[in-house]
């Protein structure tokens, strides 16, 4: 390990955003590229260069998620694919029992061009049978992925091969066709780049997978069936062990998003307009662009959104609906009153052993909310902020203290937990930055050079000490039951 990532490591976020503290701020930051204050009006992007030029384009990056590996075959792009149990942390402490591919949820990025003949050897290491579809992507139906109709279910220890050649080019992805277990997390990007790349050029091409998970208390397996969701993920990680993209100010820069859950999401970016250049379709029109700082990706749908990013500043990119920004909700946030243990054997009089009074009548009628039932037993509760029964640590500004403070206001929960998270990627931010974000919630660091360039050194040196460690996947060991 070198001394520079170590003396990263011992440091610690605190300490450097401390030191920091003053040199972080938009208007610090701009002083510091520019040599003068910016207008709030005035634009970065007039000094610095336009991407410009038709050349390869540049290779996405999902954070926390890795690429599939792939081998040439007499021209043929190999992968191997397998859907397996999985273990997943989507914030520090918080591991899930979930499904992935190849040991990661979501599953590895496949990344292609068009043009391509590629082969995918795909395993099912599933107690339960399953296939691949691929979302968007024109194939032959044998190799559509739909159990039954275009292909027979590849069993438990069972194999299949998926081949043909693409003639697309944009945003896709592939996912079982076995809703549930779409619900486990079988998914991950198929990118197919054109050959020459789009116009305007971009510098930085980012992925984001949008996940929700239901998980009760005292569990780990998500609830499948649920339509309620209490983790809300970007890459498989919640807000805020997402790890952020860095940017240099004046890049250019294309964020993929993609969808394949039970709730549409409205993603919001802060500080920037962006036009929305792609859907699961492939490129849109330059004629078709407008400005937006908010899209609403659909289930099933992909959007890719670019813009100049002219503005210094840690600027934050979520989804804009207020329980998608929270980690682990429970019913009503906040301690409730119960109706003791459960009964087996009672009558609709006795309130069939679950509630008290009669089971139809007006006290135990249906409530609106995420309550449990019981909206008359609530106890009022008050802010999580300040040194209440409930007040979480490391609240600042000393806690309400006030006597008159009402009970009954919504329980927003301030946990900073910066160590926790602490990365090369968050070098540099404010204390307490991390109690800002949660769910599908992160960071878009546009960085001044200098800046930018000592954080890039920071991450490099830590893959490199990460590279020997990292498994690779699994060789396939099953028959092979099934090809085309």
């Amino acid at each position: 390990m070198s001394l520079r990532r170590r003396n990263f490591l011992q440091t610690g976020i605190g300490t450097a955003a401390g030191a920091l503290a003053g040199l972080w701020t938009p208007r610090a930051l701009a002083q510091n590229v520019h040599g003068a204050t910016q207008d709030a009006g005035s634009r970065a992007s007039a000094d610095a260069p336009r991407p410009g030029g038709a050349g390869a384009p540049v290779t996405v990056t999902v954070l926390d998620v890795p690429k599939l590996p792939w081998e040439l075959d007499n021209g043929v792009k190999v992968f191997r694919l397998i859907a397996e149990p999985i273990k997943a942390e989507f914030v520090p402490g918080r591991v899930m029992d979930v499904w992935g591919y190849n040991g990661r949820n979501p599953g590895p990025t496949i990344e292609v061009t068009e043009g391509d003949h590629v082969r995918i050897l795909f395993e099912n290491r599933l107690p339960e049978p399953t296939t691949v579809h691929w979302h968007g992507i024109e194939v032959p139906i044998e190799m559509d992925g739909v159990p039954a109709i275009s292909q027979p279910l590849v069993g438990p220890g069972e194999r299949f091969t998926y081949e043909f050649t693409l003639h697309q080019n944009g945003t896709f992805f592939y996912h079982t066709h076995m809703p549930m277990a779409e619900m486990l997390g079988l998914l991950g990007f198929f990118i197919i780049h054109p050959k020459q790349a789009y116009r305007p050029v971009v510098h930085k091409d980012f992925g984001i997978v949008l996940q929700e998970w239901a998980v009760l208390p005292n569990n780990t397996v998500p609830n499948t069936l649920s339509m309620e969701f209490n983790w809300l993920t970007f890459n498989g990680k919640a807000g805020p062990a997402a790890t952020p993209m860095l940017v240099k100010l004046g890049e250019r820069v294309r964020i993929r998003l993609i969808n394949i859950g039970m709730d549409h999401h409205p993603i919001h970016l802060h500080g920037f307009q962006f036009r929305v250049t792609g859907t699961e379709a492939g490129r849109i029109p330059e004629s078709a662009w407008y400005p937006q700082n908010t899209v609403l990706v659909g289930v099933a749908q992909a959007r890719d959104i670019e813009f100049d990013a002219d503005r210094p500043g840690d600027w934050m990119l979520h989804c804009h609906l207020p329980h998608h920004m929270m980690n682990q909700m429970v019913s009503m946030v906040g301690p409730m009153a119960h109706s003791g243990p459960m009964q087996t054997g009672k009558g609709m009089e006795e309130g069939m052993g679950i509630m008290k009074g009669h089971a139809l009548s007006e006290e135990n009628a249906p409530g609106f909310g995420r309550g449990m039932g019981m909206t008359t037993a609530e106890k009022p509760t008050t802010s999580m902020v300040g040194p209440s029964p409930h007040a979480q640590h490391g609240a600042p500004g000393g806690g309400n203290t006030r006597k008159d403070r009402v009970p009954g206001f919504p329980q927003d929960m301030f946990m900073p937990m910066d160590e926790e998270v602490a990365k090369p990627e968050t070098f540099g931010l404010p204390k307490d930055w991390s109690a800002a974000l949660g769910g599908m919630m992160t960071l878009v660091r546009v960085l001044p050079p200098d800046k930018y360039e000592e954080i890039m050194t920071l991450v490099k040196e830590t893959e490199s000490d990460t590279t020997a460690a990292r498994p690779g996947a699994p060789e396939p060991s099953a028959p092979s039951v099934h090809r085309h």
